[in-house]
């Protein structure tokens, strides 16, 4: 048996204080890789890395998505201090549970902020390192939702179909490169992440939603990311049945529309 697909690789995380992102450092952590945990919360990246193997080997580095102005000057400092990244998840995210009409301006934009700009801006911080080596990984970690639409979702949604443009057409200038591009579209997973998504103001949701109470725990979910990132696939959907709605919306969109006038989405 050869050696896991990650072992000795300089992984960072973001998002990696909580959900598919703790998820991600443990599984990668067993794999023998060497992780960077980011999130805004200090204590419970700390909490993230004691928990994962071979703890002294993986750095907690504090990082707000929401402020993308600060990831040059991080990226720098980072591998300056630790040496280059070999791959980098581009988990953090934020999701939303309100009506397009009583959403403000100011939520579409936060929403795009964390979501989409916050990532792309890490992305080209960390890319010309990549290049001048010759090799590299982005992993986007995508939702269905940037595949397909449900109500309530607006401007999640536009988010991660945003991630979904920008990224392929990356991918298509860096053909040759060396430089991999993966994205990933979980469906419904058991996290927190809806206890904090977004009302029309701006406030947190504060509770689950029905669906992903009984979704894919966010362990079996780091399994099956973990698997198609040491594949090589360019895209891949995990989770239970709904991931299927990706390919239903693209062959079949009317039927896709016909079932969600029908399916109670909370």
């Amino acid at each position: 048996m050869g050696k896991p697909a990650f072992d000795g690789q300089r992984i960072w995380i973001t998002g990696a204080s909580s959900g598919i992102g703790e998820a991600l450092a443990y599984a990668l952590a067993g794999q023998g890789a060497r992780l960077v945990l980011s999130a805004r919360r200090v204590a419970e990246l700390e909490r993230v890395r004691a928990a994962c193997a071979k703890p002294e080997q993986h750095l907690v580095y504090p990082l707000d998505m929401a402020v993308p102005d600060s990831f040059a000057a991080a990226v720098q400092a980072l591998e300056a201090q630790h040496g280059p990244i070999d791959v980098l998840i581009l988990n953090a995210g934020i999701a939303q549970r309100s009506w397009a009409r009583d959403t403000s301006v100011a939520v579409d934009r936060q929403l795009m902020t964390i979501n989409f700009l916050g990532p792309i801006a890490l992305s080209k911080a960390l890319l010309p390192s990549m290049l001048v080596r010759g090799q590299g990984r982005l992993v986007v970690i995508s939702s269905v939702m940037g595949k397909v639409g449900t109500p309530r979702r607006t401007g999640y949604a536009a988010s991660k179909h945003a991630l979904h443009g920008y990224f392929d057409s990356l991918r298509a200038e860096l053909a040759g490169s060396g430089i991999l591009i993966q994205l990933v579209c979980p469906g419904f997973i058991h996290t927190q992440l809806p206890h904090a998504a977004l009302l029309g103001d701006g406030s947190p949701q504060g509770h689950a939603d029905a669906l992903p109470r009984q979704g894919l725990a966010a362990a079996r979910c780091a399994q099956q990311i973990v698997r198609g990132l040491a594949r090589g696939r360019d895209e891949f959907c995990v989770g239970g049945a709904e991931r299927h709605a990706a390919w239903l919306g693209r062959w079949f969109p009317g039927l896709y529309r016909w079932l969600l006038r029908r399916v109670r989405i909370s």
